[in-house]
């Protein structure tokens, strides 16, 4: 069954400056996307963003210490920000953003999304009726 997780992926986007989100698996595929980017520019993106969060943790190494585990990548351009974090067992969220955007605030929102995403995409355990004698 498919489930619609635009709704978590938009309020990510509330975020003033926020521009698009999208949910990419391990393998670069596209999982979900916000309502305001197009199928073919989100499935290029999660393409990228999947080697980027791969090549992120390659060189965590470089931080010190064994560098530890892959939190957050940061990238910023001339127009604007995109922030790349683990949604949980091979899945990532990546959002553009405006170069004035609140990155604290982008940053904790996704994080809560992160958790949101997690519960939604959880079932609880099945019980068994059985009562074998």
């Amino acid at each position: 069954m498919s489930r619609d997780l635009s709704w978590v992926l938009n309020d990510v986007l509330q975020v003033p400056g926020a521009r698009h989100a999208i949910l990419v698996s391990a393998d670069g595929l596209l999982l979900e996307r916000s309502s305001e980017i197009g199928r073919d520019e989100a499935e290029t993106n999660a393409a990228a963003m999947s080697s980027m969060q791969s090549l992120s943790r390659a060189v965590a190494p470089f931080v010190g210490g064994g560098g530890g585990t892959w939190r957050q990548t940061l990238l910023e351009y001339d127009h604007g920000w995109i922030f790349l974090i683990a949604a949980g067992s091979g899945a990532y969220l990546a959002a553009s953003t405006a170069p004035d955007v609140d990155m604290e605030a982008m940053s904790f929102r996704m994080q809560q999304q992160v958790g949101a995403l997690g519960r939604a995409m959880s079932a609880a355990p099945r019980q068994s009726t059985y009562s074998g004698s």
